[in-house]
């Protein structure tokens, strides 16, 4: 017969206790390890034990076993929820936490459906962080362990939102890459990672003020991050304090409503609230992206359809003399746009085309 963790705080003056496996040495005395803490295990509530008391053990021994759920589908229909979840950035439904410093591994005392972990930093004057765990949830680290930053504490898929706030764009990059690679390689399908990581570079396309400095944007303001590097650049050339902000991640639903072209918002979804929106904001879509020259039914800003191509000439036999020399700097031959349009795909309308919505006062 097998052994198992009950739930202790439902028995008899059961709030102290905490169940654990210590290992003794011949004189029955705790063994230390490297680390010089005492060579003891806690155990989550439901563990099997696999060893009984005054047993010998060696290194690499199993003590203890977690059951784990089985028997999930693993096909692609099973998968494509994952994926969704995924691309519209919500939290997990057994998600893990993830450690916000590096440091050592302490518990605390437990509260009544809690379990109190500290990360204590090895630098002197640091504070700890503490975090409340419930007792139902598998606890990955042992007292004293050193965590680094990003260490997931307990199992679970880690939130998308905490790997952006603790470790940054790149590594929340890799992680939505390799997560939604994991579903297709199951059933042999084979994604270039470019497209997902288009899909993600568009869920990161806003950050939210956290400093104004000299710039117009209010704190707590989601602008684009080509708008808001615009506006820095200009206030260092004017020799103006920058403003400061943190990247923010979107779902692709919200992403897609909330993209700067109005005509590209509008045949997605919330159709009449965006154009209404837009009416009365009095914007100009300035044709930049590419889905809105589709609708228009104009070469779309890609390849052929740059405006640096398009005003490019090929010299014949008889105008070889002729042909103006090429610029040393590509965007130079866009001389009908401002250095703001230069840098969004250097395409859109030209100052002497119309504008969608006419002229805007």
């Amino acid at each position: 017969s097998n052994r198992v963790v009950v739930d202790w705080k439902g028995q008899p003056r059961g709030g102290d206790l905490r169940p654990r496996i210590v290992i003794h040495d011949a004189d029955g005395n705790p063994i230390m390890l490297a680390n010089g803490q005492e060579a003891r295990y806690l155990l989550s509530l439901d563990s099997v034990l696999s060893v009984e008391n005054g047993q010998d053990v060696h290194a690499g021994d199993i003590l203890a076993r977690i059951p784990r759920e089985g028997g999930k589908n693993r096909d692609i229909t099973g998968g494509l929820p994952r994926v969704a979840e995924l691309f519209e950035a919500r939290k997990p439904k057994d998600f893990a936490i993830i450690c916000d410093i590096a440091g050592r591994i302490e518990f605390g005392k437990d509260y009544k459906n809690k379990r109190r972990v500290l990360i204590v930093p090895e630098g002197e004057g640091a504070e700890p962080v503490e975090y409340l765990i419930p007792k139902t949830k598998r606890i990955a680290v042992q007292e004293g362990d050193f965590v680094e930053r990003g260490d997931l504490l307990i199992d679970g898929n880690p939130v998308p939102h905490d790997i952006l706030r603790v470790l940054g764009i790149e590594k929340l990059a890799e992680y939505l890459v390799n997560e939604i690679q994991e579903v297709y390689r199951l059933q042999g399908v084979k994604i270039n990672d470019k497209h997902i990581e288009t899909i993600a570079r568009q869920m990161l396309q806003k950050v939210e003020i956290t400093e104004a400095g000299d710039s117009t944007f209010l704190i707590g303001e989601q602008v684009d991050k080509q708008e808001f590097e615009l506006e820095n650049a200009k206030l260092l050339a004017e020799k103006l304090k920058p403003a400061k902000a943190d990247p923010v991640l979107l779902g692709i639903t919200k992403a897609s409503l909330q993209t700067k072209s109005f005509i590209s918002a509008a045949s997605f979804q919330e159709t009449t609230r965006v154009l209404t929106e837009a009416a009365i904001n009095g914007k100009v879509d300035y044709l930049r992206g590419l889905k809105e020259n589709v609708i228009m039914g104009r070469l779309i800003p890609a390849g052929t359809g740059l405006e640096y191509y398009r005003r490019a000439r090929i010299a014949g036999e008889d105008i070889v003399d002729t042909v103006e020399q090429e610029p040393e700097n590509p965007m130079d031959a866009l001389s009908v746009f401002d250095d703001d349009a230069k840098s969004l795909f250097a395409g859109g309308l030209d100052d002497d085309e119309p504008s969608p919505m006419g002229d805007v006062e």
